[in-house]
């Protein structure tokens, strides 16, 4: 019992517990402590227990992809449809949040006389237009008219540097019964441009077929987009105004015509100065032989004291030869204070800058409806002064 042990019998639990073949022999070979197969297993243990949860984190992350794709297929698909990728998507639609009136609102009223067979229209007011220009404001007008009877129209007042014009004016149109439900009344918004063409702000069409005509209407209606088709006309005159008070002198210059049918010749300009609606005193200018667009530069002065000057009515003609080589006319413009529009503007911004020439262009007007809103009288042979 007292022998010591052996040295060669210590080896052999160690290559007894070492299995061969799993193990190289240099490892097999070294001296291993009794804890190392359980360090080992635990090890071993630990890396597969890793994998493990690696496995599942992946099939989870994997199965989590597979549901949310039908959502970015149906975000790729309304981006794909065609017309629906626009930013009304994304901002709220112009016309129906925000800023329902682009073009602006405009109140009317409307009245039907079925005794006199006149539709009477009231322009109210204007509100939100847009603005005509750089400056952030406009002088707008308004033109009224019925889609079924061309050339003839009504202008109200322009209003000076403002988007919220009132208007306050009133016009009648003869229309029958049975031309109603074909008729259609048509506003146009216009800012004013003394030395251009002035450019449109809005315009609406009213079918008054739709309109309940039996009781007096007053509504707000807005504006659409500004039409480019001009009522019908015969041309454009330009002419500028100057009264003196002190000496009761009326100048008036006629400058320039455009716009007029190529069909006629030898255009001038007759000037006619009513009082009291009766003929008074008339001018006329030089024939021009020429183009649509004759240039006259000629000036013409009448004594009116200022006493009279609110009661005169002046009318300017062009006149001119058709294919029949007769002269007619081919429209008129009437200013004083019967007039209405850009022809009472003009008026009224020559008395207000006394001794300062105001020069404008008008639209001709049929020469039939300048003649019955004056109501033409046979000539007024008043004493000359002196005589």
């Amino acid at each position: 019992m007292g022998r010591p042990p052996d040295p060669h019998s210590t080896l052999v639990p160690v290559r007894t517990t070492a299995a061969p073949g799993l193990t190289p022999d240099l490892i097999a070979g070294l001296p291993w402590p009794h804890w190392a197969p359980i360090a080992v297993a635990v090890v071993a243990g630990i890396l597969v227990v890793s994998c493990l949860l690696c496995a599942i984190c992946c099939c989870c992350r994997h199965g989590h992809r597979h549901g949310k794709k039908p959502r970015d297929k149906e975000a790729v698909g309304l981006g794909s449809l065609p017309g629906t990728t626009t930013t009304h998507l994304v901002q709220p639609d112009m016309d129906n949040e925000g800023d329902p009136k682009p073009w602006g609102r405009l109140l009317l009223s409307l009245q039907y006389d079925f005794g006199s067979q006149e539709i009477r229209v009231g322009l109210k007011q204007a509100a939100d237009l847009r603005p005509g220009g750089p400056g952030g404001t406009a002088d707008p007008y308004a033109r009224v008219s019925l889609s079924t009877q061309a050339g003839r129209w009504h202008e109200t007042r322009v209003h000076r540097g403002t988007l919220c014009p009132v208007f306050d004016e009133t016009c009648c149109f003869h229309v029958s019964p049975a031309e109603l439900p074909r008729s259609s009344l048509q506003v146009q918004v216009l800012d004013f441009r003394r030395f251009s063409r002035h450019e449109p702000l809005g315009s609406l069409s009213l079918p008054l077929g739709a309109v309940d005509l039996q009781h007096v209407l007053e509504l707000w209606h807005q504006l659409g987009p500004p039409g480019t088709a001009e009522p019908e006309q015969t041309g454009d005159l330009c002419f500028s105004l100057r009264y003196a008070p002190g000496s009761g002198r009326l100048t008036v210059v006629v400058l320039e015509a455009r716009g007029l049918s190529p069909t006629l010749a030898d255009p001038y300009v007759k000037i006619q100065l009513m009082l009291n609606q009766r003929k008074w005193k008339k001018r006329k200018t030089q024939a021009r032989k020429g183009p649509a667009a004759p240039y006259f530069n000629e000036a013409f002065a009448f004594l009116v004291p200022v006493s009279q000057v609110q009661s005169v009515d002046l009318v300017l003609a062009v006149w001119a030869r058709g294919p029949q080589f007769r002269a007619e006319p081919v429209g008129k413009v009437l200013l004083g204070a019967r007039a209405s529009g850009q022809p009472l503007q003009h008026w009224a911004d020559m008395l207000a800058h006394p001794r300062r020439p105001i020069t404008q262009w008008h639209h001709l007007r049929p020469a039939r409806e300048v003649d019955r809103a004056l109501a033409l009288q046979p000539r007024l042979r008043l004493p000359l002064p002196g005589s």
